[in-house]
């Protein structure tokens, strides 16, 4: 529509390692999208064509996590 030039894909990258979301799909996706146009994929496990057809890649690792402290999942916060 011209209205909005990003896109984020939250959690695409588990989507497409564990098959629920074909890489081929995605890839066909990213190939017809315009060139002002941002797409962000999130998640762990970027497959290596992901990350070579990316632009910029920004890996984040863990510090300290309430997971560790045995706290579940926070609404507002993890998800």
């Amino acid at each position: 529509s011209g209205k909005y030039d990003l896109l984020i894909l939250d959690e695409v990258n588990n989507a497409v390692a564990t098959e629920l979301l074909p890489l081929d799909a995605l890839m066909n996706f990213l190939d017809g999208k315009p060139d002002d146009f941002n797409i962000v994929l999130t998640g762990r496990g970027a497959l290596p064509e992901l990350i070579a057809r990316a632009d910029l890649v920004t890996e984040m690792r863990a510090i300290k996590h309430p997971y560790q402290k045995g706290i579940l999942a926070q609404k507002g916060i993890d998800f």
